[in-house]
């Protein structure tokens, strides 16, 4: 069983070596693209066992090739929602596990005057409330989008709501505590502090621009 931090009730950060190896490697500056993205996929799909843990099951019978028996399928209508555009990474190491999950997005922006989180593309099924919800950024740093986030998806009609991020810091884990004390965090792990630009220390840089190649190239861009 996966206890929650001792700092933060909310977060439960994922003390596995596998997980470990895969989130030192991400954190390397000469990780190139493919490898980026790969990782990432490999941790979501990871994290996804113990985000699900909890998740409810239905009791059926089965028939397998010499006897029927009792086994169990999940119960209700899992959706995962990555948070654009960075949380696509993570969606596809997610829905290797989760197959027949529905799939929503959420696009958030921030405003240059105001700072403040604007929602730009919201594209969710009607019934969220029909089973767990799985809100996927790999970035929880001041908290601000992820909040914001997941409150589109409580005014969406979601009730099991659950967030997963790779690394987290300890300003967006208090914020996202303060705003949804409700809502369980899986992380691969808690870094230091945010620095003076919001960036998480030590962090693995900007996940969205890793994944997509976007910002500022490099010579690990060339050589993918």
């Amino acid at each position: 069983m996966l206890d929650p931090h001792a700092d933060f009730p909310n977060l439960f950060v994922l003390d596995h070596p596998l997980v470990a190896d895969k989130l030192t490697s991400l954190r390397e500056h000469d990780t190139g693209r493919r490898a980026f993205r790969a990782l990432v996929e490999q941790i979501a799909g990871l994290m996804v066992y113990e985000a699900t843990r909890t998740l409810p099951t239905r009791a059926i019978r089965v028939h397998t090739p010499l006897e029927e028996t009792d086994g169990v399928r999940l119960a209700g209508s899992p959706t995962v929602v990555p948070v654009l555009r960075a949380g696509l990474g993570l969606a596809a190491g997610v829905l290797d596990m989760l197959p027949n999950a529905r799939v929503g997005h959420i696009g958030v922006s921030r405003d240059e005057k105001t700072l403040r989180p604007v929602e730009y593309l919201s594209k969710l099924p009607d019934d969220l409330d029909a089973g767990p919800v799985l809100l996927l950024d790999p970035m929880l740093a001041t908290g601000g989008s992820a909040s914001f986030a997941a409150r589109v998806l409580r005014e969406a009609g979601a009730k099991d709501l659950r967030m997963i991020c790779i690394v987290a810091a300890p300003e967006g884990v208090r914020r996202m505590l303060r705003d949804h004390p409700d809502l369980p965090i899986y992380a691969a792990g808690l870094d230091r502090e945010l620095d003076s630009r919001g960036f998480i220390r030590p962090g693995l840089g900007d996940a969205g621009d890793r994944l997509f190649g976007t910002g500022v190239r490099d010579r690990t861009d060339e050589i993918d």
